[in-house]
């Protein structure tokens, strides 16, 4: 299983598919931001991490423009990942409270990933890019054998869990609304979950607060 991930983890790299988000993730990774102009970015799909034995699946949008797109991993290095790691480590599922580079010694316990590899135009990828991705992120999943339960991060990664699961059974997205803290045990015998997006806009709003996600995500870790 392992090599099997490592296969699909080639594959996402190398991907081309989307010439907008070609475009846009070679854009950003050539003109950085000021403060990261001594990086290297990644510039490059970003495929998922952790541990593909893990019985859970973290599932977001895309990868931030110099988050993932910068450090070649995803809620790597941004705003959104500055607040999930904190919540994700007090609440026991990951060693330390940041997620800052690939070889910052971080584990996690699950699997992570986003449901589009590259990093899309004011984070709103075209449903067609989103289509062209489903097969990347179908290869993941497919490579965790013991997958139990899903937390879809905002609703794009909410649903893009159900898209997956459509395939194989007869289930109607209007039976499984995206909500806040709220989970549904689909045909395929996954729990789906879904937490809103660990944004800056939601962080600052309080839509999300540390400690509303850090209760759910204990809550979440007594069901693995």
């Amino acid at each position: 299983m392992v090599q099997n991930i490592h296969k699909v983890r080639s594959e996402v790299i190398k991907c081309v598919e989307c010439p907008r988000l070609v475009s846009f993730r070679t854009k950003i990774a050539q003109e950085k931001r000021k403060s990261y102009m001594d990086w290297d970015y990644w510039g490059k799909p970003v495929p998922g991490y952790g541990d593909p034995n893990s019985n859970l699946l973290i599932l977001g949008l895309a990868p931030a423009a110099h988050g993932g797109n910068r450090t070649g991993r995803v809620f790597t290095g941004d705003k959104s990942a500055d607040f999930l790691f904190k919540c994700l480590h007090a609440a026991g599922m990951a060693n330390q409270a940041d997620s800052t580079s690939r070889d910052d010694g971080l584990t996690l316990a699950g699997f992570m990933s986003v449901a589009v590899k590259c990093v899309p135009p004011g984070d709103k990828p075209t449903a067609q890019e989103r289509n062209n991705c489903a097969k990347h992120l179908a290869s993941e999943i497919e490579c965790l054998p013991n997958l139990k339960i899903v937390l879809g991060l905002g609703k794009i990664g909410f649903e893009s869990f159900l898209h997956f699961s459509r395939k194989s059974f007869d289930i109607k997205m209007k039976d499984y609304p995206f909500k806040h803290g709220v989970g549904y045990n689909l045909p395929n015998g996954i729990a789906l979950y879904g937490a809103y997006h660990p944004s800056p806009r939601n962080v600052n709003t309080k839509t999300i607060t540390f400690d509303m996600m850090v209760k759910f995500l204990k809550k979440l870790k007594n069901e693995i």
